[in-house]
C-alpha cells in the first residue's frame, strides 16, 4: 500500500486549535481588570487620591515598568499621563492645560488630584504595565460634591398655652439641593421627638411642628445637613424660644389673680369718685343751708379805704 494522504479536514482543524491556543496565551499576558470600580468622594475646592495596588495574583518575576494614569470618556480610555520607575516628572500626554497645575504625582503608584471641580466627576483608570508584556487596569469612580450651604434656624406661629409652647421650627438652606439629608437632633425632648430623618432629597425649608412641655427648660434642637462626605448643624436653644424659667412659669401662674384684683380696684375707684361728684353737685344746691363746721363765703363787713377818701361802711 502506499502513503496514506492527510485528510484535508484533519489538517485545517489542527491550524484553528493552535491558533487558539496562540490566543489564549496571548490574552492571558494581556491586559487584566480587577473589576469594580473603587468608589472615591470628593468635595468641590479640596483633594483626591489614587492609590494602585500590585495585583497578588502576578508572579513575583513580573515587574512593573510604568503606569498609564487616564480617563474613561464613552467606554474610549484615554490616557492622561505616564508615570515611570525613577523618573521625577510624568510624561503628559492629553489634558495637560486641564490637569497640569492640579495633579501631584508622588511616587509611581500615588497620584493627587487638587482643588477639585464639579467637571472631574467621572471614571479614571490606572494601567499597570509589567515586563513579559502583563498589564493590569484598576479603576476609580469619582465623585465631586458641592460644599454644602450655610444653615439658617428660625421660628414662626409661636403660642404659650398652660403648661406647654407651640412653636414652628424651619431650617433653610439657600437653593434646592439634589443628594443630601436632612434630620432634626434634639435634646432634652420626649423620646419620640428625639430624632427625625428626611428619607427623600431634603425640602426647602425643612419645617417641623412641636408643642413642648414647659417642664424642660433645658431643651434645644439641632438641624443637621449632610451629603456623603460632609455635614453642618444649626442649635436653637428652645428654651430662649419659649421663656422656660420658673419665674415666668410663676408669673404666668398668677397672672389670673392679678386680672382679678385690677378689676375689683378699678370697680372702687369708679364707684369713689361717682359718689364725690353727687356729694359736690348736692353741694352747689340754691337755698341749701350750709353744713356743720363749712366756712361761709362772705362777711357781714367789708371796708375799703382809698387815699384821701372818707371810710365808707356797708
Amino acid at each position: 500500500m502506499g502513503p496514506c494522504s492527510e485528510d484535508p479536514h484533519l489538517g485545517g482543524a489542527s491550524w484553528l486549535l493552535g491558533l487558539t491556543s496562540l490566543l489564549l496565551r496571548v490574552g492571558s499576558a494581556g491586559t487584566q481588570s480587577s473589576g469594580n470600580a473603587v468608589s472615591l468622594k470628593g468635595m468641590q475646592g479640596a483633594s483626591v487620591s489614587f492609590h494602585v495596588i500590585r495585583n497578588p495574583d502576578l508572579p513575583p518575576v513580573d515587574e512593573l515598568e510604568k503606569i498609564s494614569w487616564g480617563i474613561v470618556f464613552r467606554s474610549n480610555y484615554i490616557v492622561m499621563l505616564q508615570v515611570f520607575p525613577g523618573a521625577d516628572v510624568p510624561e503628559w500626554i492629553n489634558w495637560q492645560d486641564k490637569f497640569q497645575k492640579r495633579v501631584h504625582v508622588f511616587n509611581i503608584t500615588t497620584l493627587r488630584i487638587d482643588n477639585l471641580t464639579l467637571e472631574d466627576t467621572g471614571l479614571y483608570r490606572a494601567r499597570d504595565s509589567y515586563t513579559r508584556g502583563r498589564q493590569y487596569d484598576q479603576d476609580f469612580h469619582l465623585t465631586v460634591y458641592e460644599p454644602l450651604p450655610l444653615l439658617q434656624i428660625r421660628t414662626t406661629n409661636l403660642s404659650i398655652t398652660p403648661g406647654w409652647c407651640n412653636v414652628t421650627v424651619q431650617c433653610d438652606t439657600p437653593g434646592t439641593r439634589e443628594d443630601l439629608t436632612m434630620s432634626w437632633v434634639s435634646r432634652g425632648l420626649p423620646r419620640e421627638l428625639e430624632q427625625r430623618e428626611a428619607a427623600r432629597p431634603a425640602p426647602n425649608p425643612w419645617t417641623l411642628a412641636l408643642s413642648l412641655p414647659l417642664s424642660q427648660p433645658n431643651a434645644s434642637l439641632t438641624c443637621v445637613l449632610r451629603n456623603q462626605v460632609e455635614q453642618k448643624t444649626a442649635t436653637l436653644d428652645l428654651g430662649n424660644i419659649c421663656g422656660h424659667n420658673p419665674q415666668g412659669q410663676s408669673d404666668a401662674d398668677h397672672l389670673p389673680g392679678i386680672l382679678v384684683t385690677v378689676v375689683v380696684l378699678l370697680l372702687i375707684l369708679g364707684a369713689g369718685l361717682f359718689l364725690w361728684r353727687r356729694g359736690v353737685k348736692k353741694s352747689l344746691e340754691p337755698g341749701r343751708a350750709p353744713l356743720k363746721g363749712e366756712t361761709l363765703l362772705t362777711t357781714v363787713y367789708s371796708e375799703v379805704r382809698r387815699p384821701g377818701m372818707a371810710m365808707m361802711r356797708i
